[in-house]
């Protein structure tokens, strides 16, 4: 029997939980023919190591930090991964490049029962995750304002997005700005608050928390971060990101095996690997 190799490629990789949740996923489906693994290239060497999984048979793979961008180079980028500027899945057999992190936080959202034509959402960060969460947020008709540290790195992403999505519609706003927009949910695509920097949180201290929001952390280690604590303690609601990473993984799986994985299962082995990794 010949495996199918699929890999998630990335610098450093080793804390990746896609092969426990892709693995779990053909386990279910009895595809013992298909295995999912992890594979650490460095930067300097992306070209090279892009060679060796294509080499050796793999179908295909994910892309993680710091190789998005750098791949669109050594792939066909799709219009979607030209648009958001980034390539998170690639299909050996094609070499399309393609981008499932928008689709991934659109599903989890809607799975949530959380609202988004024609809401007003807030974005934290400017980085390759709030690009695709804007992209996504866009197409599914909210109204968006992104908050950055650096204000030009917003506003390049809003001029990038209208140039290579001809998508409208986002403002660049200041924290204080953001405050009094009156949003329903806002999403944070920063790195601040991951373990083990637990106790921080984007939301400035002393800016006046908006009452009743929403909010969604692409953050799932911890799975409750300060930030969420904030927004419940503020009458809201908060979802964590390990749904967002188990339907942008449920895209992938599908594209490469031409199966519906069960999104259910690949949640729940997640949360049980986050839960025992916490009890060590």
């Amino acid at each position: 029997m010949t495996t199918k190799r699929v890999g998630v490629i990335g610098f450093p990789v080793e804390h990746s939980l896609s092969p426990i949740m892709h693995n779990a996923a053909f386990a279910a489906l009895n595809m013992s023919d298909w295995h999912y693994d992890a594979m650490s290239i460095p930067p300097d060497i992306l070209r090279l190591g892009l060679r060796e999984p294509k080499n050796h048979g793999y179908i295909g793979i994910n892309v993680t930090v710091p190789h998005k961008e750098a791949i669109m180079e050594y792939v066909q980028p799709d219009e979607k991964a030209r648009a958001i500027g980034a390539v998170n899945t690639v299909d050996f057999r094609t070499n399309i490049g393609t981008n499932t992190d928008a689709d991934g936080l659109i599903n989890d959202l809607r799975a949530n029962q959380v609202r988004i034509r024609g809401q007003r959402v807030l974005v934290l960060g400017a980085g390759g995750a709030a690009r695709a969460a804007v992209y996504g947020l866009l197409r599914a008709g909210a109204d968006v304002a992104i908050v950055n540290r650096t204000k030009s790195r917003a506003d390049k992403l809003v001029a990038q997005l209208r140039a290579s999505a001809r998508l409208d519609g986002a403002a660049v706003m200041t924290l204080d700005q953001a405050a009094d927009w009156g949003m329903s949910l806002i999403i944070n695509c920063t790195s601040v608050g991951l373990h083990p920097h637990i106790e921080q949180s984007p939301w400035i201290h002393g800016l006046p928390f908006p009452e009743g929001v929403t909010v969604y952390d692409m953050v799932y280690r911890p799975a409750n971060t300060a930030l969420m604590q904030q927004c419940v303690a503020h009458g809201g609601r908060a979802i964590g990101g390990l749904g967002m990473l188990a339907r942008q993984g449920a895209i992938a799986f599908e594209l490469w095996t031409g199966v519906q994985p069960p999104i259910d299962l690949m949640l729940r082995v997640l949360q049980e690997t986050l839960e025992t990794a916490n009890e060590d």
